[in-house]
């Protein structure tokens, strides 16, 4: 049996950097990944989704170019052009991955699928056979999948989810969407560009339902005025195939319905992807989702086993992932021993206009009780908004009322995950809002709306 000092199982945003660090320091590593290198991000996530996400935003420009005084007539979606380019730019990064691996030294990468064996021992099902190491150390990084709901009949139709949604060669005619969260707002708006007709079925009573009202149904608005048919609170109750579309029969406050499309995305959510790595015979619990438990050090209950990413539960986002590797290479390899707190956790939805919020939501703050203040402006409101002819969305803060820091800001708008990052930099340097507001930024930008919303204080 073959000993390592790190045995890392998934190759995400992660696990990969984590076995390119712990090998140039010397220690002993073993990259186990049953399919693509790369993970979610690479395969199916940022990668893929945002390189499609900039098709459908260049037709929205050009929908917007009339009002401009530009005549450009209506675009016409080539999806094999737009398929071959996502397929480039994923291979592209993939074989990075792959040339990465093959020129590091005391890093091996073995291809199969890993469930543990015994407490610091894993065995490796390959298309060959089946071998057994272990490891002083043991880091999880297998991420999540799609959670597929309970839903009668759904087995039997071909539904499709950001596994495979990607692969589509032809526009659907019409899309149904099963989930209002940032997955089926981001296929919903880029289909719907493309041309698909786009129905999207939302069990909640908002889309987005950590964020707040305001943000929900200010999306909802946008989406609406792109065409999207949108349902809350509707409980999807069957799907059938019937004369070759796909019927979905939803219930809503008001009534029962039914809807027939020619796709449906099924986007309802992630799961942990943890059910067949055996973790009960390495001593390792799981929360009642199937999420790892781990603590301030990213340890398992099992001592010397981690999990890093989105398989831990918790903001499921690849810098998060990325975040996670840092501070556990931190103390595995140079013993710093800090635990994992205070993090503040950005993300953006690459809607048009983009979402970019971090720190804490104005329902947060007010259920956690924080005595705050509020700042707020529409887009329209913002000089180099109007001069683009983006402006649709607006700006929130949410502020210490006795420190003058801020605790959250949230842009819906353009480049709203760029200027979530320059307010993102003030709160790290604890920065009172007070400074923002008075800082000279370049006119006109969309960061000198800083400025305007500061001075906006209710």
């Amino acid at each position: 049996m073959k000993k390592y000092d790190a045995i890392i199982i998934g190759s995400g945003q992660g696990g990969t950097p984590l076995a390119f660090a712990l090998a140039n320091k010397g220690w002993k590593t073993a990259l186990v990944e049953k399919e693509n290198l790369g993970g979610s991000c690479v395969n199916y996530g940022c990668t893929p989704t945002k390189t499609m996400v900039a098709s459908a935003h260049s037709i929205g420009q050009i929908e917007k170019a009339e009002n401009l005084g530009i005549e450009v007539g209506s675009p016409k979606v080539n999806m094999e052009k737009i398929w071959k380019r996502k397929e480039e730019l994923v291979h592209a990064s993939r074989g990075g991955i792959e040339k990465g691996i093959e020129k590091t030294p005391r890093l091996e990468l073995i291809k199969g699928k890993a469930s543990f064996s015994g407490k610091k021992e894993v065995t490796i099902e390959t298309d060959e056979k089946e071998i057994k190491i272990s490891g002083r150390n043991i880091v999880i990084n297998t991420g999540t999948e799609p959670a597929i709901p309970k839903i009668k009949g759904l087995k039997d139709v071909n539904y499709l989810t950001n596994l495979n949604i990607m692969d589509l060669k032809s526009v659907p005619e019409h899309l149904i969407i099963i989930g209002g969260g940032y997955v089926g707002l981001e296929f919903g708006q880029m289909f719907r560009r493309f041309g698909s007709k786009v129905t999207i079925l939302q069990k909640r009573e908002q889309l987005l339902p950590r964020e707040d009202e305001d943000v929900a149904e200010a999306i909802k608005e946008l989406m609406e005025k792109e065409g999207i048919e949108i349902f809350l609170n509707s409980r999807v109750e069957k799907a059938e195939n019937k004369n070759g579309k796909i019927q979905i029969f939803f219930s809503t406050e008001e009534k029962e319905k039914d809807i027939s499309g020619s796709h449906l995305l099924v986007a309802a959510g992630r799961t942990p992807s943890t059910k067949n790595l055996n973790l009960e015979t390495a001593g390792i619990e799981t929360d009642k989702n199937g999420f790892i438990k781990t603590d301030q050090w990213l340890g398992t209950t099992s001592p010397g086993i981690y999990a890093i990413g989105d398989v831990k539960g918790g903001p499921a986002f690849t810098h998060i992932s990325f975040d996670d590797f840092r501070f556990l290479f931190s103390n595995l390899a140079e013993n710093n021993n800090l635990p994992l707190e205070g993090r503040l956790v950005p993300y953006t939805i690459f809607i048009d206009p983009q979402l970019g919020r971090v720190g804490l939501t104005e329902k947060e703050a007010k259920k956690r009780g924080r005595n705050f203040i509020k700042a707020k402006i529409q887009m329209s409101s913002v000089a180099r908004a109007r001069q683009t002819g983006e402006t649709e969305g607006f700006m929130k803060a949410i502020i210490d009322k006795k420190t003058d820091k801020i605790l959250g800001f949230t842009m819906l708008g353009s480049q709203g995950g760029e200027i979530m990052g320059a307010v993102q930099i003030a709160m790290l340097g604890n920065i009172p809002y007070t400074t923002l507001r008075d800082t000279p930024f370049a006119h006109p930008t969309l960061v000198e709306s800083l400025n305007n919303l500061f001075s906006s204080i209710e």
